[in-house]
C-alpha cells in the first residue's frame, strides 16, 4: 500500500477512508491535494468499494487551503489540482460520507459539503470565508446554492460567516450532529449500513439520483474556474485581499 506524507488511506470490507494527517489543522496545500488525488484514482475502478469516508486526525476536519500556495501563478495549479478531486468523486460514482469535527472551512468544507452525507460531531464549525480575503470558494459557489436554501447560502458565500453544526443540520448541510461521546459509534452505524449493501446496486441508486446533478456541477464548475482564475485573480483586490491575509492585517481594497 501506498505510504502518504499528509493523508492516510485505508480500504477494507467496501469502505475507503481518507484521512486528513497534516496537523495541526489539516490545511490542504497542494502536496495533499495530490495525495488525494493519488488515493482517488486507484478507487475509480475498484468494484468491491460502496463507501468513501472523508474523515481527519488531530485539532479539526480542516481549516482550508494553504493561501501561501494560492497567489500569484500557482494559483492555477492549485486550482486545477483540488478540483481533481471533485472530478474523480463524480467519476468513481460511489456514495460518499464526511465526518466533521472541529473547523470545516474554505476548502475543507467544500469537501465535506460535496459529499453525499455529511455527520458532524456538536463542536464543528463550517464556513466559507474565501470573501473576506477577496476571493470566493468555486466547489461551494456550484454546489451549496443547491444544496441549502438558495438565499442563505447566498449570504453565507458574500459574508464568509460560520455558522455551528447544529445551524448546519438545520439548513440541510449535515445529516445528523453527535455529542463526542457517540460520534464514533454512530458513524460507525452509519458506516456499516452502507458497508453491507451491493457496491453496483449502490453506484446505480446514486447514478440514479444524481447524475444529472454531477453533469450539471461539471459543466458549471469549469465556468466558474473561467472567471476564477481569468476575472478574479486579475484584480488588485483578489490579490491584495490574499496578501493581507498571509501578512495578516486588514485589507485595503481599491475595488479594481
Amino acid at each position: 500500500m501506498t505510504e502518504y506524507k499528509n493523508i492516510r488511506f485505508e480500504f477494507a470490507e467496501g469502505v475507503a477512508r481518507i484521512i486528513f494527517n497534516r496537523p495541526p489543522l489539516n490545511i490542504l496545500n497542494i502536496e495533499m491535494m495530490k495525495e488525494i488525488n493519488q488515493a482517488l484514482e486507484g478507487l475509480v475502478e475498484e468494484k468491491d468499494l460502496r463507501l468513501i469516508v472523508f474523515c481527519a486526525e488531530h485539532k479539526a476536519f480542516s481549516a482550508g487551503v494553504d493561501v501561501g500556495e494560492h497567489m500569484g501563478d500557482s494559483a492555477a495549479e492549485m486550482i486545477k489540482i483540488f478540483h481533481q478531486i471533485f472530478r474523480f468523486m463524480v467519476k468513481i460514482n460511489k456514495p460518499s460520507l464526511a465526518l466533521v469535527y472541529g473547523s470545516c472551512l474554505g476548502g475543507g468544507c467544500e469537501v465535506a459539503l460535496f459529499c453525499d452525507m455529511i455527520l458532524a460531531r456538536d463542536d464543528a464549525k463550517f464556513g466559507q470565508p474565501e470573501i473576506q480575503v477577496g476571493v470566493f470558494p468555486p466547489v461551494a459557489c456550484v454546489a451549496l446554492p443547491k444544496i441549502i436554501n438558495q438565499k442563505k447560502a447566498l449570504e453565507l458565500l458574500l459574508t464568509g460567516s460560520i455558522i455551528s453544526a447544529a445551524e448546519a443540520e438545520k439548513l440541510g448541510l449535515v445529516n445528523k450532529v453527535f455529542p463526542a461521546d457517540q460520534f464514533e459509534a454512530e458513524s460507525n452505524k452509519l458506516i456499516g449500513k452502507v458497508a453491507s449493501l451491493s457496491a453496483p446496486v449502490l453506484k446505480f441508486t446514486r447514478k440514479a439520483a444524481m447524475g444529472r446533478s454531477d453533469k450539471e456541477f461539471l459543466n458549471h464548475l469549469e465556468e466558474v474556474e473561467n472567471i476564477y482564475l481569468n476575472s478574479l485573480m486579475l484584480t488588485k483586490d483578489a490579490n491584495e485581499g490574499l496578501k493581507a491575509f498571509m501578512e495578516k492585517r486588514k485589507p485595503e481594497w481599491k475595488n479594481r
